[in-house]
């Protein structure tokens, strides 16, 4: 018995996986943040996204854009999303503000993994003074009738995962050119609220150079036999 043959799907009506789906929100977010699309856009466009079934569904959101004619980058980015295992379930430390304002800045430890939850209140994180120990943060962020701002060092990778529903999530994309350079992830969703985050010009990780000078006096150590 002949067995019928049937037609291949041709690639834009193949089902959209949820990487493909984080690459087009994370196209989004860079338009965003040039100034090319506005806030209402960019929350119209990514709740479409979401619920986009194919691929060519989710071409539709960024082919006004140019990311979605370009090759490919000069150099390789930092990771859109966390190394698997990396970035434990439970938060390090919870930052809460309820009818209220909450702020963790200064000289702190940054944890793997912050929860931000502003529900009519404001909370700021403010990383630009802080130790990391890990290499991959995540801050994930709830802003409900209220507002999340962070604020990273300019020499981190700066990555945004998160959405707004009839609120405006922003995040100002970085790449480090140095490998040893922290990654922030920031994911969560601004609900009639907003979520901000952006580099604090003039503040830089000292600790990557302390990390660097560390590896060279070690390195230095082993090769004059100490």
């Amino acid at each position: 018995m002949d067995l019928q043959k049937q037609t291949a799907p041709a690639a834009s009506e193949l089902r959209a996986s949820d990487a493909e789906r984080d690459r087009i929100v994370d196209i989004l977010h860079d338009a965003l943040a040039e100034g090319r699309l506005t806030a209402d856009e960019h929350a119209e466009r990514v709740e479409g996204v979401l619920r986009a079934k194919t691929v060519g569904e989710l071409e539709v959101f960024i082919r006004d854009l140019p990311a979605a004619h370009r090759q490919g980058p000069a150099h390789a980015p930092a990771p859109r999303r966390p190394t698997a295992g990396a970035i434990p379930i439970d938060p390090d430390d919870n930052v809460v503000a309820v009818f209220s304002g909450a702020v963790r800045k200064g000289r702190w430890r940054a944890g793997r993994r912050i929860h931000a939850y502003a529900i009519f209140g404001s909370v700021e994180i403010d990383l630009s003074e802080a130790l990391f120990d890990h290499q991959q943060v995540v801050v994930k962020s709830y802003a409900i009738f209220g507002s999340v701002d962070i604020r990273v060092p300019e020499n981190v990778s700066l990555r945004g995962m998160g959405g707004g529903v009839l609120g405006s999530f922003e995040v100002a994309t970085l790449d480090s050119g140095d490998p040893e350079a922290p990654i922030v992830y920031v994911d969560g969703w601004a609900v009639l609220g907003s979520v901000e985050a952006r580099p604090r010009r003039g503040k830089i990780v000292a600790d990557i150079l302390d990390r660097v000078q560390r590896k060279v006096d070690k390195s230095l150590r082993k090769h004059l036999g100490h």
